[in-house]
């Protein structure tokens, strides 16, 4: 009965899990799923992640290329960040130009660059006007099970740590720049941020980390971005139902604990990287 309810009727069958605070997966409504990392895996790039949430898979590599600052930002480098949702990793997407939630994700991490201040561009400058850092961020999902946004955040954050960029100077007397790839440093990583993402079921529910399923019969979503220091860095809310002051603090609390967690799996991962 149970598997023909979840096909006939879908958001019925979970809300009879709901009810027992639990979900169909047999996790809490505040359990996240299990989450690991590994850095470095890309040889080719600058810098890369891979990130595990459940069945939700993200890889992320990191290009650096040497271009001119633009002129009206003359002393700041640039991070472009971009995410994949290729058919491979989900039925639901199709092959072609990217679709509206790639769009929609490559614009919320490009948000959370800009409003977290993970690296400041000035630190990407290498000669005032003449040379700066362009960092690629290509955000790539390989198996898709919901919840993109909080991986593609970690998977982002992970990559920025593990990018090591060569020494560069401009020749004085030539100028043009001299790359030491013998000379590597890593990046400077001023903020921490890490997403939390929620669905909200009948308006008032809320539930952590949510599964492809159960963002589909969601009344909405809400992701929170905060940072080490409990600072609120973004809200992202396409739409759906409204939340109320006591429910986005709930959120907000919940987010910065979550923190915590995340933080502890990058900093195991990462403990090992020192400048050469």
């Amino acid at each position: 009965f149970l598997i023909y309810c979840r096909t006939v009727e879908p958001l019925e069958y979970y809300r009879r899990f709901l009810k027992e605070n639990c979900r169909p997966d047999g996790r809490e409504l505040g359990e996240f799923r299990a989450t690991t990392v590994n850095i470095g895996s890309i040889t080719t790039a600058d810098g890369s992640a891979l990130v595990k949430l459940g069945n939700t898979t993200v890889i992320c590599g990191v290009k650096a290329e040497l271009a001119a600052p633009a002129v009206d930002s003359a002393n700041k480098g640039y991070i472009v960040p971009n995410v994949e949702l290729p058919s491979l990793c989900s039925t639901r997407f199709r092959s072609g130009p990217p679709g509206e939630e790639a769009q929609a994700a490559s614009q919320f991490i490009a948000d959370v660059i800009e409003n977290s201040q993970i690296i400041a561009k000035e630190d990407l400058c290498i000669a005032n006007g003449k040379l700066a850092w362009v960092l690629y961020c290509d955000i790539i999902c390989l198996d898709y099970d919901g919840n993109i946004l909080d991986a593609s955040v970690f998977a982002l954050l992970a990559a920025l740590k593990n990018v090591q960029l060569p020494s560069v100077t401009i020749n004085e007397e030539t100028g043009l720049s001299e790359v030491n790839l013998k000379q590597k440093n890593p990046l400077v990583i001023r903020k921490h941020p890490v997403a939390t993402s929620f669905a909200i079921f009948d308006d008032t529910l809320l539930i952590v980390d949510p599964t492809a399923e159960e963002e589909d019969l969601a009344t909405g979503t809400v992701t929170v971005v905060t940072d080490e220091e409990d600072r609120l860095c973004s809200v992202h809310k396409p739409g759906g139902s409204p939340l109320t002051g006591a429910k986005l603090q709930d959120c907000i609390t919940r987010a910065i604990t979550r923190h915590k967690e995340v933080k502890k799996l990058i900093d195991k991962v990462t403990k090992s990287i020192k400048p050469n």
